[in-house]
């Protein structure tokens, strides 16, 4: 969906798709109808709107289009097998995967300029580029990184670690004001890091966001704020993550499977058109400074809302305060 304007980008996708899985359709919802369709010839894996681009993943391609009607093809890119459909649009850059594993390349609009950020190892899970297209921030396969880059210079600004062990990303989010970083995976945990940015010397230390009364609530997950590992981290030649950046604070989420067609024990047949062949889990999305959505898709498809607020004791804690399930009974 184009921001708050009237465009929504369709494609098909499921068991019985209205669309077929290797078209666009650019739907006006105020004139409830179809105004630009795009074809291809293989499945898309995802669409970015803005004011002025269409951008369209594909798995091994990038589209770029200047929306207009009829739509303008400017360039295509090529990149490693992209079957998360990974693409960040922002106003004057756009982020996408490189044509090498964990390579990402980033696009000035105005320009065509590419640069390419050697981000990570291993095939990349998730990006996400900040509200002011000044940072971006990456994830890989492994799942135990997320490696934050300046995008007006590709410099590496840190590492914030979400664990040891391995794990599978689901999303990455960042708050409005570029100030606070959200990340969920399959370990059914929602992180929050401070967040750094290269227009900010004091990013070490984010302001104080939410009330003391919004989050006393059973359930949350408190960390000490970064230091998790206290002194050990000053000693050397011990392994780098007693060291790492940590969340300040996590949370809980919900990530109920969806039961396999046929019942107990029937193999998992795969959704088509969708990623991996299931349902989306914990989907990131910021109301405001302080106040998260963690969204599921599936059978047990719901919604649940977190805040993010500093306790009666001073320390910065995420609760959940709030949740219903938008689809079956």
């Amino acid at each position: 969906m184009l921001g708050r304007a009237n465009y929504i980008a369709l494609v098909g996708g499921g068991k019985q798709p209205k669309f077929p899985q290797n078209k666009v359709i650019i739907w006006d919802d105020a004139k409830q109808k179809a105004v630009i369709t795009l074809e291809f010839r293989t499945q898309v894996h995802r669409v970015r709107l803005s004011r002025s681009r269409i951008v369209v993943a594909l798995q091994n391609s990038i589209h770029m289009y200047a929306f207009s009607s009829p739509p303008e093809k400017l360039s295509v890119f090529e990149t490693a097998d992209n079957l998360n459909g990974l693409c960040c649009l922002g106003t004057k850059v756009v982020a996408f995967p490189g044509n090498a594993t964990g390579r990402v390349q980033l696009v000035e609009i105005d320009t065509g300029n590419v640069s390419i950020i050697p981000a990570h190892g291993s095939p990349l899970r998730a990006m996400e580029l900040s509200p002011d297209g000044q940072v971006l921030a990456t994830a890989s396969e492994t799942g135990t990184l997320i490696r934050i880059f300046a995008t007006s210079n590709c410099a590496r600004m840190a590492e914030l670690r979400r664990g040891v062990d391995q794990a599978t990303i689901y999303s990455i989010g960042i708050s409005p004001d570029n100030t606070l970083l959200a990340v969920t995976s399959d370990k059914s945990t929602l992180h929050i890091f401070d967040l750094p940015h290269p227009l900010r010397d004091d990013y070490k230390v984010s302001p104080q966001v939410g009330t003391a009364s919004s989050i006393h609530s059973i359930g949350s997950i408190d960390e000490t704020p970064n230091q998790k590992w206290g002194i050990l981290g000053k000693i050397p030649l011990l392994p780098r993550f007693f060291s790492d950046i940590y969340s300040f604070t996590s949370a809980h989420f919900e990530t109920v499977d969806d039961p396999s067609i046929g019942g107990v024990g029937a193999p998992y047949i795969p959704i088509p058109g969708i990623p991996g062949g299931k349902a989306a889990k914990g989907i990131i999305g910021w109301l405001n400074e302080y106040t998260i959505m963690v969204i599921g898709a599936g059978r047990d498809g719901r919604w649940e809302r977190f805040i993010v607020g500093t306790a009666d004791d001073g320390r910065r804690r995420c609760v959940r305060n709030g949740w219903k399930r938008y689809l079956g009974s």
